[in-house]
């Protein structure tokens, strides 16, 4: 072992880093908590991430080993501002020889397709699909945000039960389980109280309503059913989209890889999407693994690590 890189991902929810050897193997890891950098927070999450790190240093008794590349993939870094502040934050704190900042999806990138082409969709709290064309160029759909976008997410799927609720409490749309089930998730009594539980709901609190439609419409429910088929048809447009745009057509060969807590491999949701997939966009050639950002971000340290010369 020559030298040492770190991989760092930064979600909302977490951060997970992992230390590698100069051939990319693991040599530990830690889990701190979400550094997604948010406009004039980017101190904040480099405090975050510079503690991961330390923690990942320490898991593997090399807190006495600078690294080379310190990789960090976060989201909010797509926007260039928020990109270039944590670069410096994090240059500023010595946590490496040398610092390089992605966007998250660049890393989940790199770990789902290497330097070849593909589209990865994400589903968790939001969405979005990437991709990288043969030629290499990059190319992005959804992830417009909760208010305009996100379509097929937790926080998606959350909100359009919470209208099912309402308009089978009004006698607009037939009964159905959603309205028990959406109840107790909320732990209110009355679909009047869903109003002022909806009016503070964060994306993520309703996106805690989305395993609540997945185990109703696994019970044969038709309006929950019909939630999650819309689902599946608003992800798949994604890809389709993204298929069309770097690959030429919907049936020319696409691999095609998926992450976010939606579409953990088993779910309800993944299943019915990779069906779907195959008359919708039957070039897709689905990537089974499940997607590591962090080990796409020790692959860019160590990309970095050829392009300065070693």
């Amino acid at each position: 072992m020559t030298f040492i890189v770190v991989g760092v991902d930064g979600g909302g929810s977490k951060t997970r880093v992992i230390v590698a050897d100069s051939l990319g193997a693991q040599l530990g890891d830690a889990v701190g908590p979400g550094s997604a950098v948010r406009p004039g927070q980017s101190e904040h999450s480099a405090d975050v991430i510079a503690a991961a790190v330390g923690d990942a240093l320490a898991s593997c008794g090399m807190t006495h080993v600078v690294p080379k590349v310190l990789c960090v993939g976060v989201a909010g870094a797509g926007r260039e501002t928020e990109r270039d502040a944590l670069w410096q934050a994090l240059v500023a704190r010595e946590l490496a020889d040398d610092t390089v900042v992605h966007p998250d999806f660049a890393i989940a990138l790199d770990d789902a397709f290497g330097d070849g082409p593909g589209v990865l969709l994400i589903s968790g709290t939001g969405s979005a699909a990437f991709g990288r064309g043969p030629a290499g160029a990059i190319a992005r759909c959804g992830g417009w945000g909760p208010v305009m976008g996100d379509e097929g997410s937790g926080a998606w799927i959350g909100r359009r039960a919470l209208s099912i609720v309402t308009a089978s409490a009004d006698g607009r749309e037939p009964d159905t389980a959603l309205i028990g089930a959406v109840l107790t998730a909320a732990q209110v009594n009355e679909p009047q109280q869903l109003v002022a539980w909806a009016a503070q709901a964060t994306p993520a609190l309703l996106a805690t309503l989305a395993p609540v439609v997945t185990s109703v419409a696994d019970t044969g429910d038709l309006r929950a059913n019909a939630l999650i088929s819309l689902a599946v048809e608003e992800l798949v447009l994604h890809v389709r989209a993204l298929a069309r745009q770097l690959f030429g057509d919907e049936r020319a060969a696409t691999p095609v890889a998926f992450t976010g807590g939606m579409l953990t491999k088993g779910t309800t949701l993944r299943k019915r999407l990779e069906q779907r997939l195959r008359s919708a966009v039957p070039g897709a050639l689905l990537n089974a693994s499940e997607v590591d950002a962090a080990r796409g971000a020790v692959r860019g340290a160590l990309r970095h690590v050829g392009a300065v010369g070693g």
